[in-house]
């Protein structure tokens, strides 16, 4: 317990860590709310007065005393788990209303802090008598609270209070000052760059290695021995614990870290073999086991030469905290792992858990502990870097990655620089410590957990996007999201973008033509956009293609199983080929072709993610033909020849019925035009297991390579990056590929602001369209392009050619009643929903490369997926 100086006028510090429960201990009159109210914000105080009157509408009604408190301390609650210093100003004088306090202080593991204001009573009762609410307050409640109050200062440290801080007459309280400590867990205002080493358990000349190779100098005393390392970059070295125990040189390895932290080279978190050799140090009895005996041996040795080594030791082993918070909350190193909730807190269970971990309870096979998969279940923002069980690979998992690799078990020793999220090691010299079990292929929760959970995409979503802010997503939404995800998707390992739905332009005002160009590039010039882009608009289906240099880097980077070196998948997230043959031809032959280009070294990748267009369209839409399409032009072709024999056999019997014939000779026109519309983009592919005859892949996006969003690479580095792929695919370079399987994407370049050039562009889409070809999409040369005011516009828009919207809205949409009745599009909702989809779908991107858990990429995957959900105009 803390006491006051005597001296009134001098200033009084009251140290209080930054998230605390601040206990405000005094009888009633002695100036808790003024105290408060001095030096703390209104939002941090929570007054029992206030919750009565909460309650019961009277501060003063103390039969509703019970009632207030259930309130206090649900607020309180909510405070302390929002991570929220909180002061609870009430009179607390009485052992069993601290306790409560106490106790929901060790709830949410932050330390609970006693203010005591210990006021003369003469002074209370004048107080009181001032106040209105207060005059008729009896004597002896005050006396009572004296009373209490004084049988509570001798035991409050015992009651579990962290800090007491009493001060002594009206002076002291008038003359504290509060001063907000920063917890020692809490180093945010670090970023490094760090380098953070797994577990070295005294292998000492792998440690020296692995400073080494990270780019460290080391300093050696006139012994020889390293005492410190420094690196000319600045970069720091941050220790997950286990320096001891089992190797050969435990010593030698704490005299290196020890300097290393000392001089501000390193930061280092306690393991629990240094907590168990701190006990033994302290002289507690411990038993030496798993290695602890082996270092006492070593550390006898080295008190022959250094006879104070020992101590310092036993210093530096106190002097670790249990785990960092650093780079802005962003990173947070322990030993053996640490779920959210923990971050920050101190309390002896944050401290157990930052030391040893969780278990179910059971033992294996070998009698050790089974770690319980806390990784399974971490969904923080924060990378929790760690260590105590050793794997064979440090391998992420949730964000979390566990660097023991068993260098005394003869394995290596791991370090991960971050921010850059890259591993380096070095191999053990040899085996220095049989273990008792054999390292295990990844921590707890690795390849057989659950990197998904349903509680990820269940209920009202919001997700954050860099690119267009806050995306909420109805729950409803989800719910039809989750069908489809849970039956139908590939692995979700796999399904890391869905490409997001696409807007057409503006309603055309040219007689004949339902869209027409000169409103997309008029609406790009409004917005401030010069240079678009013209792409060519295959008439295929929508397809996603993961692509890996071979098998082996798609089992081991995306799960990917049967040999088949990546996926292809549609636009919902489903296979996009039945036979898991013709897909694996696909990507062997595509995957060839990137290697044929220079992709994978030019993108420094070993995969790349592909935005496409598969053809024919009758390869995926074959139901939809026959259902839908063929059963009209089969119809048309059934009834028309017939009614207009029957018509003309009238017209020459001299009935008059030429205004009727002439309506179904148009109508039978139209409804061959329909036929001949979509009959062009269906043709025989396939032809015999896992065959491509006929199959044409065009490419227009290299989304994503490895550690690398692409997705806002102005497109005509895209289209040229492209270009070198389709360049490779000679035709007629594989049995039953006749023909080449890649397409290249024609395009052209437009200035908005330059009539010629918009007048080019227009005659180039009459151009494609009469010759067939379905539009084009009109997109801003940049990607993720923004207009003057700063706001996120459409990727791109479609502008349909005049006889492929047959195939949308039907064979006589063109008769000018018709076309009038179509002009009247609702497009808002389609060209909100383009852009939503559009900035999750770069989120999952953006998420991709940074290296971020499966669950948030897919986050914002499922985003686009239930957004398809929302009722929208198919045809548009």
């Amino acid at each position: 317990m803390s006491s006051a100086p005597t001296t009134p006028a001098e200033p009084i510090r009251l140290g209080v860590p930054d998230l605390s429960l601040v206990v405000l201990v005094g009888s009633t009159g002695s100036g808790k709310s003024t105290f408060a109210a001095r030096h703390f914000l209104p939002t941090e105080t929570i007054s029992s007065d206030f919750c009565r009157g909460l309650v019961s509408d009277d501060a003063n009604d103390q039969s509703a005393s019970k009632d207030a408190f259930d309130v206090l301390y649900y607020i309180l609650g909510k405070r302390l788990a929002a991570g929220r210093l909180t002061v609870v100003d009430a009179t607390n004088v009485e052992p069993e209303a601290r306790k409560q306090l106490v106790r929901v202080a060790r709830e949410h593991d932050v330390l609970p802090v006693a203010i005591v204001l210990d006021v003369p009573e003469d002074v209370c009762a004048r107080r009181n008598a001032t106040r209105p609410d207060r005059a008729a307050l009896p004597r002896r409640v005050i006396q009572r609270h004296q009373r209490e109050l004084r049988r509570s200062l001798g035991h409050l440290e015992r009651e579990g209070f962290r800090r007491t801080h009493v001060l002594r007459g009206v002076a002291q309280v008038e003359s504290a000052e509060v001063v907000r400590e920063r917890r020692f867990n809490d180093l945010r205002h670090l970023s490094g760059p760090f380098d953070i080493v797994g577990d070295v358990h005294g292998c000492r000349s792998e440690l020296e290695s692995l400073l080494t190779r990270l780019g460290y100098a080391l300093v050696r005393d006139e012994a020889g021995r390293p005492v410190d390392a420094t690196h000319p970059e600045g970069r720091t070295a941050v220790f997950v614990g286990d320096l001891v125990d089992r190797g050969p040189d435990s010593p030698g390895v704490l005299r290196l870290v020890m300097g290393m932290v000392a001089a501000g080279h390193a930061l280092c978190v306690p393991g629990n073999h240094e907590n168990k050799l701190g006990r033994f140090l302290s002289g507690r009895q411990v038993k030496a086991t798993h290695g602890l005996a082996e270092t006492i041996e070593q550390l006898e040795r080295e008190a022959g030469r250094d006879p104070a080594f020992r101590e310092r030791v036993r210093d530096f082993v106190a002097s670790l905290v249990s785990h960092y918070v650093l780079d802005g909350g962003r990173l947070v190193v322990c030993h053996a792992g640490l779920p959210e909730k923990y971050h920050g807190r101190t309390s002896g269970r944050v401290r157990s858990h930052a030391l040893y971990g969780d278990t179910t309870g059971e033992t294996d096979e070998f009698g050790l502990p089974v770690r319980y998969p806390w990784a399974e279940d971490y969904r923080g923002r924060a990378a929790v870097v760690y260590g105590h069980t050793p794997t064979r690979s440090a391998t992420w998992l949730n964000n979390t990655i566990c660097l023991d690799t068993g260098a005394v078990f003869g394995g290596k020793l791991t370090a991960l620089r971050w921010p850059e999220r890259e591993l380096v090691d070095v191999p053990a010299e040899q085996v220095w410590y049989e273990p008792a079990r054999p390292l295990v292929t990844e921590a707890p929760g690795g390849a057989d957990g659950r990197p998904l959970d349903l509680a990820d995409v269940t209920g009202r979503r919001v997700v954050e996007t860099r690119h267009l802010g806050r995306v909420a997503v109805r729950e409803e939404n989800a719910a039809a999201a989750l069908e489809v995800m849970s039956r139908f998707a590939v692995d979700p390992r796999q399904v890391v973008y869905l490409p997001p739905t696409m807007a057409p332009c503006a309603t055309s005002k040219e007689e004949g033509y339902l869209e027409h160009p000169a409103e997309a590039f008029a609406a790009y010039r409004e917005a401030g956009v010069r240079q678009v882009v013209c792409e060519e608009k295959h008439m295929g289906s929508r397809a996603v293609v993961l692509v890996c240099r071979d098998a082996d880097v798609a089992a081991e980077r995306f799960g990917t199983a049967d040999g088949v070196p990546g996926t292809v998948y549609t636009r919902t997230g489903r296979p996009f080929f039945d036979a898991p043959e013709t897909a694996r031809r696909l990507l062997e032959r595509l995957a060839a072709r990137v290697d044929a280009a220079g992709l994978w070294e030019r993108l420094e990748t070993d995969w790349l993610l592909l935005d496409a267009e598969l053809m024919p369209w009758s390869l995926k839409a074959t139901g939809l033909l026959r259902d839908q399409y063929a059963a009209v032009g089969a119809a048309s072709r059934v009834v028309f020849p017939h009614a207009l024999a029957a018509l003309e056999s009238a017209a020459a019997r001299g009935v008059d019925v030429a205004g009727l014939l002439d309506r179904q000779r148009e109508r039978a026109g139209d409804a061959a035009a329909f036929t001949e519309a979509y009959g062009r983009y269906c043709w025989p592919a396939g032809g015999g297991e896992g065959g491509l005859d006929g199959v044409r892949l065009a490419p227009f996006q290299i989304l994503a390579a490895e550690a690398r969003s692409l997705a806002t690479l102005p497109h005509d580095e895209q289209l040229a990056l492209i270009d070198r792929l389709v360049d490779q695919d000679a035709a007629g370079d594989g049995p039953g590929e006749a023909g080449g399987l890649l397409v290249r994407t024609r395009r052209l370049f437009v200035d908005t602001e330059d009539e010629t050039s918009v007048a080019a562009g227009t005659r180039w889409w009459l151009d494609l369209t009469a010759a067939g070809g379905e539009g084009m999409v009109v997109k801003p040369l940049q990607a993720a392009a923004r207009g003057a005011d700063g706001r996120l516009l459409q990727p791109g828009v479609k502008c349909r050619g005049r006889e492929y919207l047959r195939v949308v809205y039907g064979p006589e949409y063109t008769r000018p009643a018709n076309l009038d009745r179509l002009r009247i599009r609702h497009l808002g909702h389609k060209r909100s929903l383009a852009l939503r989809e559009y900035a999750l779908g770069l989120e999952a991107l953006d998420r991709l490369a940074a290296g971020e858990p499966l669950w948030r990429v897919h986050e914002a995957v499922f985003a686009v997926l239930a957004l398809e959900s929302e009722p929208v105009d198919p045809r548009l």
